[in-house]
């Protein structure tokens, strides 16, 4: 891409002007330009430094932004830095005061600064874990009802050790409690209903928040269900949603998380394997004009006891099921606790269960190549392995504001809750789609410090604009997870908010949280993660399947030390054990943990990932199975005799797309439409899987590539059509 931009010191004023900028304004540009290179050189990090600062702001063309980030880089090479931490401020965020205080501590005579030392600390993280996680958990205000008697006690057995042994604890406790960084009065949650984008935020307060969670929490007891019992969720992530999933965790049930998008079978595969006794939904999801039924679809998947909650406070329109509960007459449950949904009681605390550190708080789901979806617990400890990452990695703290389009379906919803009340700061909801202007204003008015995304949402918001006019300033960074991202669309996203870095972040649901992910204390690249994130070690596997050496540029499957704080020990529908270490080399006596994505590591010690190594692909930030898809696009039309769908990568990078292989009863005879049967393909994933899936291509084929024990292939297919895109080019 750089190649095509001029190098800074030969752009002229009419370069400027072409851009549509006007002559004065272009005039003054370049004049600003020619300062920054005398300063700093025409083709250096510290130029885009201070270009980015100095230079840009939003209402600048975004092509002229282009044309300063890859004219400055025009001949750096891989990896070039779009943002580089001030040594000052380095020194502010919750890993630089830590090192400040203990770094000397921690790494005796190598510790430096924050930005020179921090590898050297995420070392320190995996190779000390007594001593690191205790410091973080010290930072968070961490609160054990019984302290564990070490923090790692590793053996054979175990691949992943025994971690916390013998603590107990209630994660949302700790989301409660008063402490040195947080009052009663504090707000904790903010949010907005689509549609109301001129009325002022609502708010709750700690107290408000904790009245409400014990109430639910009194209420659920009424039920009496046994303790431990799976409780599901199906419902937007908004107040209410939140406040359920707290009281179930703080009563000492287990939650479900089951996404709002989901078709009636999906609900039910995941209420089955969890053997939930009881799910939470609302009777319809209003998204602009548009009322989605959901209480319908849990009804048709032959739920258990929902307790249904009406959408915004209003009136039910349609009749409940036997044995459904209201919501209000779930909450008139809890009369005789002295507490209501709408005060502010101190006196009725409901007394937590605290639960030993082993135990189940959250099921949660995830594609396998099976076509089955992998039921994940976390344990009560896996929250905490969510709320540092959001501390040491974006940074959240005090008086911050998160924000996060998502689910209580998908891990970063549970990861949302548990990352920011864990560490004293509010998040912010806006119960709605992130795609229009209307989220935009949201992030504004609610002056959000940390913004996380997917490509696809800023992908839209960069087509549509959906930014214009509206001051993200208040941002202090980015976070990016899902699915890969493009380097000029999360260009754009940095200047919306004046060159705030993008931390990148990947993990999975097993993990609850990251193994790899960027920092605040180190210098940030376009669509690249800097980082292994803390606790976690990094493997590139070699074509003989053995690590490569760490210092060496690779790409290969990724592997995972297998000591990870938070990472899953047990499945409820599958082998652990086969799933993740079975046959997986062996590194300083440990057998590594399988992950499956494809990772490259770079001559600069940046990391691109590249895809699933499996069969599973990744489509707007959810992972599905090939089988799943091809199970439904087998059905649509007689003329089928089998197809291989598969993930594509677009050439300029970002998220992957659906492509699939079709193999025709009579290709050569054969009289199938081919933009037919994709919008038939469109219709069937959309209405039996997701909404959001999407066919982006359609490849007839004589026959699949298969192995010698008659497997298709898929990655061959990968293979073929990557390149075929990039041929048109």
């Amino acid at each position: 891409m750089a190649q095509n931009y001029k190098a800074l010191d030969s752009i002229t004023i009419s370069d400027i002007v072409s851009l549509g900028i006007s002559q004065e304004e272009a005039e003054q540009l370049q004049e600003k330009l020619t300062e920054i290179i005398h300063t700093c050189g025409a083709a250096t990090p510290q130029t885009w430094q201070n270009i980015s600062k100095q230079l840009l702001n939003p209402d600048l063309p975004f092509s002229f932004h282009q044309m300063m980030y890859h004219g400055c880089y025009k001949d750096f090479g891989p990896n070039p830095p779009a943002w580089l931490p001030d040594p000052n401020n380095a020194k502010l965020t919750n890993v630089g005061q830590l090192l400040e205080s203990r770094g000397k501590e921690f790494l005796g005579s190598k510790y430096r600064d924050p930005i020179s030392s921090f590898s050297d600390f995420q070392e320190f993280s995996v190779s000390n874990p007594e001593v690191y996680w205790k410091a973080i958990f010290d930072e968070m205000n961490i609160s054990f009802s019984v302290s564990p008697e070490r923090i790692l006690v590793e053996n054979s057995s175990c691949p992943g050790g025994q971690w916390l042994p013998g603590a107990y604890i209630n994660p949302a406790k700790n989301c409660l409690n008063v402490n040195k960084k947080r009052n009663l009065d504090d707000v904790v949650i903010l949010w907005r209903d689509e549609g109301d984008d001129e009325l002022p935020l609502q708010k709750m307060t700690l107290m408000e928040l904790r009245s409400r969670v014990w109430l639910v929490a009194y209420a659920l007891e009424r039920l009496e269900l046994d303790k431990g019992s799976a409780i599901a969720i199906d419902m937007p992530m908004d107040a209410h949603s939140v406040v359920i999933y707290l009281a179930i965790v703080l009563a000492g049930y287990v939650v479900v998380s089951i996404a709002d998008s989901f078709a009636p079978s999906e609900i039910s595969t995941r209420l089955e394997l969890s053997n939930a006794k009881a799910i939470f939904t609302q009777d319809l999801i209003l998204r602009g004009d548009r009322k989605i039924p959901l209480y319908s679809r849990v009804v048709d998947a032959q739920a258990p006891m929902a307790i249904v909650i009406p959408t915004r406070d209003s009136s039910f329109s349609m009749k409940l099921r036997a044995g459904d509960i209201s919501w209000q007459d779930f909450l008139n449950r809890a009369e005789g606790s002295n507490c209501c949904y709408c005060c502010n009681c101190r006196e009725v605390e409901f007394v937590a269960v605290e639960q030993p550190i082993e135990a189940f708080t959250n099921i949660l789901f995830s594609s396998g190549t099976t076509g089955d979806p992998k039921a994940i617990p976390w344990t009560v400890s896996t929250p905490l392995k969510a709320a540092a990452d959001g501390w040491c990695h974006m940074d959240i703290r005090e008086g911050d504001i998160v924000s996060w389009p998502t689910n209580l379906g998908w891990m970063m919803g549970p990861w949302l809750v548990y990352a920011s009340l864990l560490n004293s700061a509010s998040m912010a909801l806006y119960n709605g789609s992130p795609l229009g202007s209307g989220f935009a204003k949201f992030i504004q008015d609610a002056k959000v410090t940390m913004l996380g995304v997917i490509p696809s949402i800023v992908r839209t918001w960069k087509t549509k604009n959906s930014t214009a006019s509206y001051d993200l300033s208040s941002i202090r960074c980015f976070g990016s997870t899902g699915e890969a991202s493009s380097v000029d669309e999360y260009l754009w996203l940095m200047g919306r908010a004046r060159y705030k870095p993008v931390i990148e972040y990947c993990g999975g649901t097993e993990i609850g949280g990251g193994f790899i992910s960027g920092s605040l204390v180190q210098p940030q690249c376009l669509a690249a993660f800097s980082t292994a994130a803390m606790g976690c070690s990094l493997f590139i596997l070699g074509e003989d399947g053995y690590p490569l050496p760490s210092n060496v540029a690779g790409t290969g499957e990724l592997a995972l030390g297998p000591t990870m704080f938070g990472a899953s020990s047990t499945l409820l529908n599958a082998d652990h054990n086969e799933v993740y270490f079975k046959g997986m080399p062996v590194w300083n006596g440990k057998v590594l943990r399988r992950h499956g994505d494809v990772f490259e590591r770079t001559s600069k010690g940046y990391y691109h990932a590249h895809g699933r190594a499996d069969d599973t692909m990744n489509l707007g930030g959810i992972k599905v199975s090939s089988v799943e898809i091809e199970r439904i696009c087998n059905a649509v039309d007689g003329n089928i005799v089998e197809t291989a769908a598969v993930g594509v990568p677009p050439p300029g990078g970002g998220p992957e797309r659906l492509a699939i292989a079709v193999v025709f009863k009579d290709l050569d005879s054969s009289t199938t439409d081919i933009n037919t049967l994709m919008q038939s393909f469109n219709s069937a994933l959309q209405k039996k899987l997701n909404p959001l899936f999407k066919v982006s291509n359609i490849i007839p084929l004589p026959s699949l590539p298969r192995t010698a024990t008659n497997k298709v292939m898929r990655r061959v297919l990968r293979q073929q059509f990557t390149q075929g895109e990039n041929s048109r080019l």
